[in-house]
């Protein structure tokens, strides 16, 4: 299966990093990892790329890291669709104190946009 990690700095989206190689590696998965920009992170493009090399440098998996830029919603579903991913994986949903899904506004685009499988990681 190819599969697309959609990561963008937030912590949420660094645990879906971890949780994502493991699985990837365990069921054959090729995996590509797109870091966005986004603008609810404090952490610059460069900073989310070096971190995210960081964390791959202590597996041994054979993953893409590219950067996508423009709006990362749709970078992501656009990449997707024109790669022929079989599913996108992001992190993300926070609960609320009344046990509600709060997503991030990539996130929600994704979801609501995508025409392919999405894996939200919380």
């Amino acid at each position: 299966m190819k599969v697309l990690l959609g990561i963008g700095g937030s912590e949420d989206s660094f645990r879906a990093l971890e949780e994502t190689i493991e699985r990837a590696r365990e069921a054959g998965d090729e995996l590509t990892i797109a870091v966005v920009d986004n603008p609810e992170s404090t952490m610059a493009v460069e900073e989310v790329r070096d971190r995210v090399a960081e964390e791959l440098s202590a597996v041994d998996f054979d993953v893409e890291i590219q950067v996508l830029e423009g709006h990362p919603g749709s970078q992501l579903l656009e990449h997707a669709e024109r790669e022929g991913f079989d599913r996108i994986v992001l992190g993300g949903g926070e609960t609320s104190p009344l046990g509600k899904v709060q997503l991030g506004s990539i996130a929600e685009f994704v979801l609501l946009n995508a025409r392919t499988s999405v894996t939200l990681v919380r």
